[in-house]
């Protein structure tokens, strides 16, 4: 990773900060890989290669109170405004990060964009981006905190999502990403966490889950999860 570009995130991260909106949102993606390395200090813990994609949950409904204009408060950085898909998601564009906000799809979903009027953009709706607020932790970036998933839910979600990925690189990406947070979760005993996440999910995403780890050699850390009985209970 170039240190531009990380320098570059970091500076994001703290103008958004200094607007009052960086406490209601949750920093997912690949970067969060990077900042886990507070939560892992103490023990050898390299991070996945980051990626261009910044992205950011915003829980529903919002807590945004202040207004403030994410375009403008990035534009002098060389971020210029950019549209995503047929639909036309907003997203902000510059050579070495793309800043997107996504929202939680619920119910039978919808193609629309989600108006974010506090932040002059709009964001794409997921599947599955509940599973990533279930439990959230603060980590210290440069002097100022950010919010991540815990890092059990991060990795399970990484495997859930590979498997409806078009491209073959983005997947084998997701699911190294998993591994590495999962077994580094493990060296730090808490492979209690991961068991707990894990069995509140829906039968339909454990399965899920599992056959990932199957079909990756992974058989003993998919047992370590659940006992093969209850699996299809």
């Amino acid at each position: 990773m170039e240190n531009s570009q990380y320098n570059l995130c970091v500076e994001v991260l703290k103008r958004m900060h200094k607007a009052g909106v960086l406490k209601n949102i949750v920093l997912i993606g690949s970067w969060c890989g990077l900042f886990y390395k507070e939560y892992f200090s103490g023990q050898r813990y390299i991070a996945s290669i980051m990626t261009r994609d910044m992205d950011f949950l915003v829980p529903v409904p919002m807590n945004i109170k202040e207004k403030v204009d994410i375009e403008d408060l990035l534009k002098d950085l060389g971020f210029i405004l950019g549209f995503k898909g047929s639909e036309g998601y907003i997203k902000l564009e510059h050579p070495e990060l793309t800043v997107e906000f996504l929202v939680p799809e619920r119910g039978a979903g919808t193609d629309k964009p989600f108006k974010l009027p506090q932040l002059g953009l709009n964001a794409q709706k997921l599947r599955y981006l509940d599973l990533l607020i279930t439990k959230i932790i603060r980590v210290e970036v440069d002097g100022f905190k950010v919010n991540l998933p815990h890092p059990a839910l991060f990795s399970l979600h990484k495997l859930i999502v590979s498997g409806e990925r078009k491209s073959n690189e983005k997947k084998q990406k997701d699911q190294e990403a998993a591994l590495k947070i999962m077994k580094a979760l493990i060296v730090k005993g808490e492979l209690d966490k991961l068991r707990f996440f894990f069995s509140s999910f829906h039968v339909k995403l454990r399965n899920r889950i599992v056959k990932v780890l199957n079909d990756l050699g992974e058989n003993n850390l998919g047992k370590s999860l659940i006992d093969e009985a209850s699996i299809n209970n």
